[in-house]
């Protein structure tokens, strides 16, 4: 009777050893291979702007971007505001074909104030002011040629720049 007991004691020790490897091993299988959680967010919708052409009697003419709600009075300051040959109670809109090629914007010289000569490649703050110092005191520029004659502006800044601009209203 002495080894029916001690098989049975070894019978129920290894039975309780099974009982706890198999019992930790699904419990370490279940930690271990448990998802990560998944979270869904919607980020914050940002409404894209759309441009729009002003041109005309503005004082800088060009694309700007316009969100819904934007009055006509507000783009129309984004455009520098009407020159005094403006005529504010008739607008135009004109909404261009989907192939249509977009023209770049250009800066009048004329117009346009210091922030915006600046944002002219090789125009910084001290030649933008020499280009309105040259207009308070010679007048309005006829041709693009002429800023030429601004102190500080050779041909090479001319070259870079002959595209961006215009003299026209």
């Amino acid at each position: 009777m002495t080894t029916s007991k001690f098989s049975q004691f070894w019978t129920l020790i290894t039975i309780l050893l099974v009982v706890i490897i198999t019992a930790g091993g699904i419990l370490i299988w279940s930690q271990c291979s448990r998802p990560a959680e998944i979270s869904i967010s919607n980020p914050p919708s940002q409404e894209q702007p759309n441009y729009i052409y002003i041109g005309g009697a503005v004082n800088n003419p060009g694309s700007y971007p316009s969100r819904a709600g934007d009055s006509i009075e507000a783009l129309i300051q984004a455009a520098g505001g009407t020159t005094g040959s403006a005529d504010p109670s008739w607008l135009k809109l004109y909404v261009p074909v989907v192939e249509e090629e977009k023209q770049p914007q250009k800066v009048n010289i004329n117009r346009a104030e210091a922030w915006l000569l600046e944002a002219l490649p090789g125009i910084g703050e001290i030649r933008a002011q020499a280009i309105i110092d040259y207009r308070l005191q010679k007048g309005l520029f006829h041709n693009i040629n002429e800023l030429t004659k601004v102190e500080g502006i050779g041909i090479t800044t001319y070259e870079k720049i002959k595209d961006l601009i215009t003299v026209a209203d």
